[in-house]
This record gives structure tokens, sequence and C-alpha cells, in this order.
């Protein structure tokens, strides 16, 4: 059981990972993806402690599996700090470490999934298809369906890096105009700046 939900999460953390570096856009749906990566790649790295097929005791693979669990975490801690440098390079890196160990779980004769190969190349074949068409159907889903959103900064963590929360594409920033009507043309009206703000004054309201 504990290799079909270590391969299983493997092969969606080496699928997800390619979106989250092709798309340049750091949204929302960036967000919903880069959660279910970090998701599976917990069950990976859990699971893998429980795997013992290769020698029957602690190997490399455990003490990789133990080591991407905190790369993965120092992540995620790093972008809740606004540290985007920092997060980029634990998921990266992290991701890197998963398709090595892959790599190497599919080429020893001994693993799993080259004796599977051998005896059951229909089933193998079964089961990767079915796991990238779930991968395209989730991500397909996040991206048509997901509200697409930015990341902006809100302030200052305790390392001084910026803090990033959500925000709508489509609505004002702090900086930007705000809409608060229409003229009798048609055009429309924006808010007034404190610098153009008329005086309570009634030489300021007869100007208005």
């Amino acid at each position: 059981m504990f290799v079909a939900i270590h391969a299983i999460a493997a092969s969606g953390v080496v699928l997800l990972a390619p979106v989250q570096l092709i798309r340049r856009t750091k949204d929302r749906k960036h967000r919903f993806i880069g959660r279910s990566w970090v998701l599976l790649m917990y069950f990976v790295c859990v699971s893998g402690m429980f795997i013992y097929s290769l020698s029957g005791s602690f190997t490399v693979f455990h003490a990789l599996a133990i080591f991407t669990f905190l790369t993965t975490t120092t992540g995620v801690i790093a972008i809740r700090k606004g540290n985007i440098r920092l997060h980029v390079g634990m998921m990266v890196g992290s991701w890197l470490g998963a398709l090595t160990a892959g790599t190497f779980a599919a080429i020893i004769p001994s693993r799993d999934i080259p004796r599977l190969a051998a005896s059951d190349p229909f089933l193998l074949w079964a089961i990767i298809v079915g796991i990238i068409v779930a991968a395209t159907v989730w991500v397909g889903y996040v991206l048509l369906f997901v509200p697409t959103t930015r990341l902006k900064a809100t302030g200052q963590g305790s390392t001084g890096a910026a803090v990033l929360s959500d925000e709508h594409m489509t609505g004002p920033t702090e900086t930007g105009p705000i809409v608060t009507g229409s003229t009798e043309t048609g055009s429309t009206v924006t808010g007034p700046t404190e610098s153009d703000r008329p005086s309570s004054s009634p030489a300021g309201i007869a100007a208005v």
C-alpha cells in the first residue's frame, strides 16, 4: 500500500511542478496548484519512510525523504513570510530531489517499477496514463475555473521581506483610481486624491 501511495503521489509531484515553473503569473491559481503539490510531496515523504523493499533497512532514500520534507516545509514557511527567493529555491530543490529519486526508482532493476514493467507492462502503462489524466484534469480545472487574483505586498514580515496577500486582478489597487460614478456624458469619474480634494469652505463647495 505504501509503495502505491508513494508512486502515485510522486508522479503528481513530478507533473505539477513544471506547470508552476512555466506560469509566470504568481496568482491564486499558482497558490491552488502549489498547495496540492505540497500535499502530494508530504505523501511522498511520509510514505517513503515505510518502504524498505530495497535493502530492508534505512537507506539514502529515507534520508532524502526526511530532507525533502524539511525543504518543502521551509518553502511553505518562506512564502508565508514573503521570502520569495527562499520559497522558489526550496520548492525547486525539493522537486529536483524527487525527480532524482524517481529516476533511480525507475532504473534500478530490483525496484517495483522495473519489476512491474517486466511482469505486467499493460498495468504499468494504465497507471501512468491514469495519473497523467488526473493531473491534467486538476490543472485544467484550476486554470479554467479558479478566479484570477494576483499577489500584492501588504507589509513586511519579521525578516523585512514583503508579506503577500490575494488581490483580484479586476479590482482597484491601493494606489489606483476609485470609480465613483459617471458624468452626464458617460465618461468615468475617478475619486479625488488628497491634493485634489475640495476644501469645506463655501468657495471650495462652489467650485465643485
